[in-house]
């Protein structure tokens, strides 16, 4: 069985501004049902933002509530991992429910979806940063030929496609920037994104890991088997398709998980669709205040998640307390990973592992 349908909008906080442009007024109309709050501002809402009585209703608050706003900040940030550089995205904040998701540690207790409705400045911010940086004359471990942008960072564009039609527009953008890819992860198998035409210049990562795990930690988003499923479908409509092994977290069983995993894959994907393949991996980093907000709706994650007999604090670079698995340990656990990744799929090029 698929996912099962991620929205039920059923309030939308809208700044006026957005309300103006086309796109959203295209949003609006897509959720013609939906009540309409006016906003000042989509990221200072009194009784949604940093409301810890909302904590119970993590979930309802997901699928029900979107925020319609105007992305002000066009910048595009040097990254050198998943990407060359991290765009401006079109949303920040998700409908599924990833337990170890970092993006509601900036919201408090609630993370509904920003959707942004100024798709036009966006665009024109991709292709001048484009056009500037000319070919890309030295090859590296993002991609040998092309300038990568990540479009996702704070969202999952799969989900985003089902509320407007930002994600088809810069998919669209992309095909025409001859020295640029589009990239994002994503955790939901949406297949109207088959129909965009990407033409090799947007490369999509589907999130993997052991299925026993991600029913406990990434509630709401498409069965792994699924996500499986979807890989030959997506590299045979002109997408390029990698594999995004984040987050690794480290468990009794963990390695003997993973081999099962990989061996999956390797069943799973066709010779197109191996001949292409590249993997990044990432190990589980998390936060205190994003523990104590787990605690109010998803105890049971944070059995996986909380283990501060195998993690240290570290500073991040954005100045904040993080959870990491210890130094030593995590040395050792990612040269296991990436044996076995190597081990049994040979063909898979890791781009990076931390």
């Amino acid at each position: 069985m698929p996912a099962r349908f991620p929205l039920d909008i059923r309030q939308i906080y809208v700044d006026p501004q957005a309300a103006r442009l086309p796109r959203g007024q295209d949003i609006l109309n897509r959720f013609p049902d939906a009540e309409r709050i006016e906003v000042t501002s989509h990221w200072n809402i009194p009784g949604l933002h940093g409301n810890a009585g909302l904590v119970k209703d993590w979930l309802r608050i997901k699928r029900q509530i979107l925020v319609l706003g105007v992305r002000k900040t066009l910048k595009m940030r040097p990254n050198g991992r998943s990407a060359d550089f991290i765009a401006p995205g079109m949303a920040n904040g998700c409908a599924l429910s990833c337990a170890y998701c970092y993006v509601p540690r900036h919201k408090g207790y609630a993370n509904p979806i920003s959707t942004f409705a100024n798709i036009d400045d966006v665009m024109t911010a991709l292709s001048r940063h484009a056009n500037v940086l000319g070919a890309k004359v030295e090859p590296n471990p993002v991609d040998p030929f092309a300038w990568v942008y990540d479009l996702g960072e704070n969202s999952d564009l799969s989900v985003d496609a089902l509320i407007s039609e930002n994600v088809r527009d810069l998919v669209t953008l992309f095909r025409s920037l001859p020295n640029a890819k589009a990239s994002f992860a994503t955790k939901y198998v949406n297949r109207t994104l088959l129909t965009y035409d990407p033409q090799g210049r947007t490369r999509l990562r589907f999130s993997l890991m052991p299925a026993s795990i991600a029913r406990v930690v990434d509630i709401g988003t498409s069965p792994i088997h699924e996500r499986l499923a979807a890989i030959n479908d997506f590299v045979g409509a002109g997408y390029e398709v990698h594999l995004n092994f984040s987050p690794v977290i480290v468990y009794e069983g963990w390695t003997t998980a993973y081999t099962e995993l990989f061996r999956q894959v390797d069943a799973a994907l066709s010779p197109q669709a191996k001949a292409q393949l590249a993997a990044e991996v990432i190990f589980l980093t998390h936060n205190a205040g994003l523990h104590e907000v787990n605690l109010g709706w998803h105890p049971k994650a944070e059995r996986l998640l909380w283990t501060p007999q195998w993690q240290e604090t570290k500073r991040s670079e954005y100045g904040g307390e993080n959870l990491r698995y210890r130094r030593g340990l995590k040395g050792q656990a990612v040269k296991h990973f990436t044996t076995l990744l190597r081990r049994e799929l040979p063909y898979c090029t890791v781009r990076y592992a931390f």
